[in-house]
């Protein structure tokens, strides 16, 4: 019964998300590139924290920056931190804990800042998507009015949460990542929402032209699937939507996001398992979509984000990825017609969880692990 239900899964997806059968494309391993000789950048450290995990920049140069435990704060340009109270219980074990936070699309008038947790349940912590009121009085600030909006399903622990969102350039919708929490054949799953990246209205339900709108439910929340550990996501000026995720070993992933298509994980990967067993390559499946750049060796990609500022005139344009593994600062240049390749690598000596553009324009960068420090990028004289 189970493999006719994984062959009725495999039937859904194939009518469902149209998938054309396309030529092969050339496959960029970005993997073996080396560090740069020397930074054009020098770096400061702002603060330090307790597992930092991401960085939202306010209007007026202030950040909010999570840590995984389960703590909010309100970062002062010069580094003065103050915890914000309001944050729901968090379960906080290995990769899971408090995640990801971004401002509203109407920030100035309403407020509202979304996040994403994992949530403690009887059956394993699963990853919730919440909103809530930024409610600043005097020199105090809290959430308030929270409500959870979205939550994964099916219920269940493991690792590989994602819980990375984006909004539409045009403020409509949000974007979420949601992983595989190391349960691979989920991915390819419709009827769940593990291993895939959805698209939400800003109160949490289905938009009416999402790739399979008509078939209702948790279907009606799915963008793209077959994704397995999806650290980044963020849209570039020209409104592509990239994303980038770790593989298993080796594969790791930069993916420009289109709708409806079907990312291969776990059917296909550059990477094989960690006990060694092979994965079909994604030449193999030209049915399926393949990363416009991998990295075999890996570089445990996480935060993503694409630079406008005035700082690095040079740089605006490219997309800068913080690299775990590699303990490293990664740009991404493009070509402007859906291809990019790895420009720059440079060794930072810590493990880099999230990147941000300051409203300066500097770059903002956060350490993972305890006493990963804020550290903020600026030229080099």
């Amino acid at each position: 019964m189970r493999k006719v239900r994984q062959i009725g899964q495999a039937l859904i997806l194939a009518s469902l998300f149209l998938l054309p059968v396309r030529a092969p494309l050339a496959e960029v391993n970005a993997g073996n590139r080396t560090y740069a000789t020397g930074r054009p950048f020098k770096f400061t450290s702002v603060a330090t924290f307790d597992s930092p995990w991401a960085i939202a920049v306010m209007p007026d140069g202030r950040l909010l920056i999570t840590e995984k435990g389960g703590r909010l704060y309100l970062v002062a340009p010069n580094g003065r931190k103050q915890e914000v109270p309001g944050v729901p219980p968090v379960q906080a074990v290995g990769q899971d804990g408090l995640l990801d936070i971004v401002l509203s699309p109407r920030f100035g008038t309403d407020h509202e800042v979304y996040f994403t947790y994992v949530e403690p349940g009887d059956g394993g912590g699963r990853l919730a998507l919440a909103r809530a009121k930024l409610a600043e009085s005097d020199d105090t600030a809290r959430l308030a009015d929270l409500v959870v909006i979205w939550r994964a399903t099916p219920e269940g622990g493991g690792g590989q949460p994602g819980g990375i969102i984006a909004f539409a350039p045009d403020g409509q919708h949000l974007f979420l990542t949601s992983g595989d929490r190391m349960r691979p054949q989920t991915a390819q799953d419709p009827d769940g929402t593990l291993g895939k990246i959805l698209r939400l209205n800003l109160d949490g339900s289905a938009p009416a032209d999402n790739p399979m709108a008509a078939q209702g439910g948790v279907q009606a929340q799915i963008w793209t699937i077959g994704h397995r550990n999806p650290y980044g996501l963020a849209f570039a000026a020209d409104g592509k939507l990239w994303e980038d995720e770790m593989g298993p070993r080796g594969g790791d992933e930069l993916n420009l996001i289109k709708p409806g298509r079907n990312y291969g994980w776990p059917l296909v990967s550059n990477g094989d398992n960690y006990d060694g067993t092979p994965i079909p390559r994604h030449r193999t499946r030209p049915d399926l979509e393949a990363p416009v750049v991998y990295w075999t060796p890996v570089i445990a990609p996480a935060g993503l984000a694409f630079y406008s500022g005035a700082m690095f005139p040079k740089w605006r344009g490219s997309a800068f990825i913080g690299a775990l593994r590699q303990h490293a600062l990664v740009r991404i240049a493009f070509d402007g017609k859906g291809g990019a390749q790895e420009a720059d690598r440079w060794d930072m000596g810590r493990r880099i969880r999230d990147v941000a553009v300051a409203a300066d324009g500097a770059l903002l960068l956060i350490e993972d692990g305890p006493g990963g420090r804020l550290l903020r990028l600026a030229p080099a004289k």
